[in-house]
């Protein structure tokens, strides 16, 4: 109950002092409109200095609205680099994949190209080799011995038959 009458106190001291701001605010726009009235040297000063305050306000309202444009332009920049910087990512990331990819390829490549080679030089084994085995069969056959009743040659010759492929 105390905390309650407190805050109502509080309430109606804050009223009471706008009430008053209020009242004050009405007697002394009153008085300078009486005093403008009466068209001496104190009502011109009056005048002028409400009119170079209208002036000021006007001032302060306009370079407001400048703030206000500048704020909302510096707002579509970082809006606008934002973006920027998204897309640049993007294609950042882009950029790195493709390179995984040719390298990928590249690697593919080298496999293939060394797959072949050792194909080719299998290739060239084997020829190599048939050409020994024609050369070891004319040998045994050229030299007129009977290559049937020994079996050391006759399995030399058997095995050189044999297809290297």
């Amino acid at each position: 109950a105390a905390q309650d009458l407190e805050r109502e106190m509080e309430e109606v001291k804050c009223s009471f002092h706008n009430k008053s701001l209020a009242l004050q605010r009405i007697q002394l726009m009153v008085a300078l409109r009486n005093k403008m009235n009466q068209n001496d040297n104190d009502s011109r000063l009056i005048i002028d200095t409400v009119k170079h305050i209208a002036e000021l306000s006007m001032a302060v309202i306009e370079h407001q609205k400048q703030a206000r444009e500048k704020e909302q332009k510096l707002i579509d920049v970082k809006r606008r680099r934002l973006s920027l910087k998204k897309a640049g990512g993007q294609k950042l990331l882009q950029i790195h994949s493709t390179v995984k990819e040719q390298k990928a390829e590249q690697a593919a490549t080298k496999v293939s190209e060394t797959l072949e080679n050792m194909y080719n030089n299998l290739q060239k084994e084997r020829d190599m080799t048939t050409i020994i085995q024609n050369i070891f069969q004319s040998i045994i056959i050229g030299s007129r011995v009977n290559w049937a009743e020994d079996p050391s040659l006759k399995a030399i010759v058997l095995q050189l038959e044999k297809n290297v492929y």
